[in-house]
């Protein structure tokens, strides 16, 4: 049992050797967790520079990080994973996780390739995971968007944000934008100020949110409008049974992120393939009309992300999505 154990000894030292070494040889990281660089200062992880370094897997492990009920999703994003198999040559799984946490961790491993990540979570991939977004979904006119809305029963008293003072209110998660930082960021200025004016509970999905205000769980929850309308066209909600006391201004979708040490050329070949496909009309129906992936580059278009996190004192890094997900399990 000795040799085995000193065997595996002398391997961590010499990867602590190699982390230290990488270290030492880069000359701007960022915000980005220390076994990243970026020395293009374009906000997320550069691809190594030693060829020895990047991946290219026989397979490529794809999850759709846990907004919503996963099965749902792994069925109707069917033609999508049947064409990136066909345009790749690759193999695809869907690796189905069972929280946000799981999915930013999965792909820091390196067990996952490629994920669609909610917006925030993008953020928190980015910085941590080494994941890099490249693409939103949108249409012929362009890029999606989507808001925060703040939903009540129609026919609650509720009119204004303040009233919502002692009430029950539910948040997403930690890590979700629009679920969490956005309305850290924006309620106080509208007169509500989560863990202040009510205790912030968390329901672990946007679904979750909208169906406890539905069933009375919940006296209102602030969730993404995307989710909304999806809830509405599933037929798991009435139109008309919720209505949205606050929204806020657009924030870019989640989007398609893969992992930074992708062989370059495969990295290239994603996004081309990404860019080839045309949205099935199930998927069509599911994401408001959109029916295309659109480029996005992280630096502009999470620019918005970033000042809501600012402003709420945040920062996309691992002591801060630890914490949040304490306060979840509380």
């Amino acid at each position: 049992m000795r040799k085995p154990l000193l065997t595996m000894l002398a391997l961590a030292a010499s990867l602590a050797a190699a982390g230290a070494q990488a270290a030492d040889t880069c000359k701007n990281r960022g915000d980005l967790d220390e076994r990243y660089c970026d020395e293009n200062r374009d906000l997320v992880a550069d691809t190594p520079k030693d060829p020895k370094q990047w991946k290219d897997p026989p397979f490529l492990l794809f999850t759709y990080s846990p907004l919503e009920d996963p099965a749902v999703y792994e069925k109707l994003l069917e033609p999508y994973v049947d064409h990136l198999k066909t345009c790749t040559g690759k193999r695809i799984h869907f690796y189905s996780v069972l929280s946000n946490a799981a999915a930013i961790e999965a792909m820091r491993s390196g067990r996952m390739h490629l994920g669609l990540f909610s917006t925030g979570d993008t953020a928190f991939a980015v910085n941590l995971a080494g994941a890099v977004p490249f693409a939103i979904r949108g249409d012929a006119k362009g890029p999606q968007g989507y808001q925060l809305w703040t939903m009540v029963k129609a026919n609650s008293p509720y009119q204004k944000l303040s009233d919502l003072a002692g009430k029950k209110v539910a948040h997403v998660s930690p890590s979700s934008n629009s679920g969490n930082l956005a309305p850290r960021a924006l309620m106080s200025a509208e007169g509500l100020t989560p863990d202040k004016d009510y205790k912030v509970l968390y329901s672990g999905r946007h679904e979750n949110s909208v169906t406890g205000v539905s069933t009375g769980d919940y006296d209102a929850a602030h969730v993404a409008s995307d989710v909304v309308l999806r809830m509405e066209g599933r037929g798991l909600i009435k139109p008309g049974e919720l209505r949205a006391l606050y929204r806020s201004s657009n924030f870019p979708p989640g989007g398609m992120s893969m992992a930074h040490d992708l062989k370059p050329e495969l990295q290239k070949k994603i996004r081309e393939c990404v860019a080839q496909f045309k949205y099935s009309p199930e998927m069509v129906k599911a994401f408001q009309g959109a029916d295309r992936w659109w480029p996005v580059e992280f630096q502009r278009d999470w620019a918005a992300i970033r000042k809501v996190a600012a402003a709420t004192g945040e920062a996309y890094d691992r002591r801060a999505l630890e914490r949040e997900q304490q306060k979840a399990k509380k």
